[in-house]
């Protein structure tokens, strides 16, 4: 990826994991391709477009409070953006159940993600 694009794709990503903490699934929605595929890390697998990645979240919602919020960005070698991000997860109980860093890695075609990747 060219150096000029490298902000741009960090603030779509920021921006995304802020919509994704708000719960705001359209504007989530927004920053992915249509066709996107996307991985169910909670219920495993993978979900592909904006309509299966619409109904995953809500059913994890429905069962899980997760937040997520980036604490590093990385320019992989074939484009991909990495992005190390501190999740924590609860229950609607709101006890924590899981604390941890992960990298989410993400691919673009023409600004959109087309697809991103869960590297524990």
């Amino acid at each position: 990826m060219s150096p000029e694009g490298t902000p741009d794709r960090r603030q779509r990503l920021t921006e995304l994991y802020a919509a994704f903490n708000r719960r705001d699934i359209p504007a989530v929605l927004a920053a992915l391709a249509p066709d996107v595929l996307w991985p169910n890390g909670w219920e495993g697998g993978t979900v592909r477009g904006h309509q299966q990645v619409r109904d995953y979240w809500t059913r994890q919602w429905a069962e899980i409070d997760p937040t997520v919020v980036p604490v590093g960005f990385n320019i992989e070698s074939d484009g991909r953006v990495a992005v190390t991000v501190h999740q924590v997860v609860r229950d609607k109980d709101s006890t924590t159940i899981a604390d941890e860093t992960v990298d989410h890695v993400y691919r673009f075609v023409d600004g959109l993600v087309s697809d991103m990747e869960i590297r524990n």
